[in-house]
């Protein structure tokens, strides 16, 4: 009962992928920014401006270490893979399929950029979070999914036979 780990830069689909996924292959589903958000009453980004990019992450590491759910499709933030031990405890009990997608279609798709959640440091661009976060994600997954031009259904049908279901 093994769970499917979803990573990849913000807009990349994780959460509306994972939906799909795991109906597709009848698996919970769980959204890690969900559980950010129940923990602190609080939006994503309300934790960022309020508290601050560094204790958003101390949140995020805290949940995701904490997560124990089994034969479940997880969304995860797109900074979870800064944490070492949470990516080696979901990799333990699962597949950590990358969501890849070229910095040109994270623009088009993140408009909202300003009020998504999204961890930048103080001068940070988007283009060097993507510069910094790429290796990251290449270096945790077990699978790479390229999802540019792709529809949902589409990028579903190819971790489906990626994991072979």
């Amino acid at each position: 009962m093994q769970n499917i780990i979803l990573v990849g830069m913000p807009s990349c689909g994780k959460s509306t992928v994972g939906v799909v996924l795991a109906k597709t292959v009848n698996k919970g589903f769980v959204d890690t920014d969900l559980l950010i958000q129940q923990r602190e009453k609080k939006t994503l980004q309300e934790i960022i401006n309020s508290s601050g990019n560094e204790y958003f992450h101390q949140v995020e590491e805290s949940v995701l270490l904490d997560f124990e759910g089994e034969d479940c499709v997880i969304a995860t933030g797109g900074s979870a893979i800064y944490f070492d031990r949470a990516m080696e405890k979901f990799k333990e009990k699962g597949v950590i399929i990358y969501l890849q997608v070229t910095l040109d279609t994270v623009f088009e798709r993140l408009s909202n950029i300003k009020t998504r959640g999204v961890t930048l440091e103080k001068g940070q661009t988007l283009a060097d979070l993507y510069e910094q976060r790429v290796p990251l994600y290449e270096k945790h997954a077990d699978v790479t999914v390229v999802c540019d031009g792709c529809t949902v259904e589409e990028v579903v049908e190819k971790i489906v036979a990626a994991q072979g279901y």
